[in-house]
């Protein structure tokens, strides 16, 4: 049986609208079309309504499952630090208190705001935790990232640095 044009033709990939080529570009080149890119790391979801604090974890669960709440797609251990960073960013870091009075946080407050709000399970949270400790393990350092979070010398970009470090670290272990 032989085969049709159709069926040997190599895929073309469709102009986007409003592309065309570039006069003395590479044959095929398109203005207006992107390269692909890398998935979009997580980012920091908005403080939770009122409505949302005082509605108890179960019961919105069992809303969700009836299809009157929305709750968010929960995260690997990666994207959760990717996010845990990105709620640092965004609302401010601090020490010794998990909620500052001006709404900044330490790493365990931006988890617990982000597994209080869906965006975690506890148990990838847990794992989570567990490659901020490998992390600072790695660094020579024996202590729970809590406490070393509080360390008086401790700086912004070196919590970036350890946050960064166990996600890349969740990520090269597939998680």
């Amino acid at each position: 049986m032989a085969q049709t044009d159709w069926q040997t033709e190599q895929p073309r990939l469709a102009a986007q609208p409003g592309a065309s080529t570039r006069a003395g570009s590479p044959a095929g080149t398109r203005v207006g079309s992107q390269p692909l890119a890398a998935p979009a790391a997580p980012l920091a979801p908005d403080w939770p309504s009122r409505w949302h604090l005082f509605i108890p974890a179960g019961f919105r669960n069992q809303m969700a499952a009836l299809g009157l709440w929305q709750n968010p797609t929960p995260l690997i251990p990666s994207d959760h630090l990717t996010q845990t960073l990105a709620v640092l960013d965004r609302y401010g870091w601090c020490k010794s208190l998990d909620f500052s009075p001006t709404g900044r946080m330490c790493i365990r407050g931006a988890q617990t705001l982000l597994e209080r709000t869906g965006h975690v399970t506890p148990e990838a949270r847990q794992r989570a935790e567990a490659y901020m400790q490998y992390s600072l393990r790695m660094d020579g350092t024996d202590m729970p990232f809590h406490a070393w979070n509080d360390l008086p010398e401790r700086t912004f970009p070196q919590v970036k640095h350890l946050i960064t470090a166990s996600a890349a670290a969740a990520r090269h272990h597939g998680e």
